[in-house]
């Protein structure tokens, strides 16, 4: 008999880690059953705690945080106000719900140094290596290890990244979503900026972002458990973003779905 089994391939939501760049770390109000019943007393004119079931009611949350925070999806818009040559590019809640949903691929770069540049003929050693050929609406996912930093300052600087070149070789065969086990696709942004002070050449500069103006596509950025679904490819990829209305990106949880006898 086949059954499904499921990785979840987010990170929670959670305040207070030093994993972002200060001004773009969560913060979480909790709302307990306690005041919870309170609340619920301004909407029941005449309620009193105790008609309440343990005296308890509601808990929620109150959140301030931008749509890059835990796991999330990057839309063409992020990048740049037009993509495909011009086109205006698509905000996360324009994004096709057909390109979110697909057979995955994980490319295993977790052996590179952080700060390490992963190269278009990097992606096709690594794909003769597990005796693959991409395929249109692939979900192609880059496991660079950087996830188990998660929660600790050095997260921000760990894992290889990609570059405009590897960029465009998946989205030349007909590739639109991708993701990273890392803070950014692009490499950390400590590497990129070191390597413009020391050139001055701007086309470091988010490279790989940039790539998405000449063709639009979009990346997952913050993923972790690559490891967890245990074969390069085989299995399906489900990554959905939460629609904000013009936004640059959607909190997503991707998940890989893998069938097993």
């Amino acid at each position: 008999m086949t059954r499904r089994r499921f990785i979840d391939l987010s990170i929670s939501i959670e305040p207070a880690l030093p994993s972002d760049p200060p001004m773009m770390i969560p913060e979480v109000e909790y709302v307990g059953h306690e005041e919870g019943a309170e609340q619920m007393k301004s909407f029941f004119p005449g309620l009193v705690r105790e008609q309440l079931p343990g005296g308890l009611g509601w808990a929620l949350e109150f959140l301030r945080l931008t749509s890059h925070s835990g796991t999330h999806l990057d839309a063409p818009y992020h990048y740049h106000p037009t993509m495909d040559g011009g086109s205006p590019a698509l905000t996360i809640d324009e994004i096709p719900l057909d390109w979110c949903f697909g057979n995955g691929v994980v490319l295993d770069f977790s052996r590179k140094g952080d700060g390490e540049r992963i190269t278009a003929a990097d992606l096709k050693e690594e794909l003769e290596r597990i005796g693959y050929r991409i395929r249109p609406m692939d979900i192609v996912l880059i496991r660079t290890g950087a996830d188990a930093a998660w929660g600790t300052p050095a997260y921000l600087t760990k894992g290889a990244g990609m570059d405009r070149e590897s960029t465009l070789y998946l989205l030349d065969q007909g590739v639109r979503v991708v993701g990273i086990d890392a803070w950014s696709w692009d490499r950390p942004l400590p590497f990129l900026a070191e390597e413009f002070r020391k050139t001055g050449d701007p086309k470091v500069v988010w490279e790989a972002h940039f790539a998405g103006i000449e063709r639009g596509y979009c990346h997952m950025e913050k993923m972790a458990n690559l490891a967890a679904i245990g074969r390069p490819f085989g299995f399906t990829v489900c990554c959905f973003p939460v629609r904000i209305k013009g936004a640059s990106a959607g909190w997503v949880r991707p998940v890989a779905i893998i069938e097993e006898e």
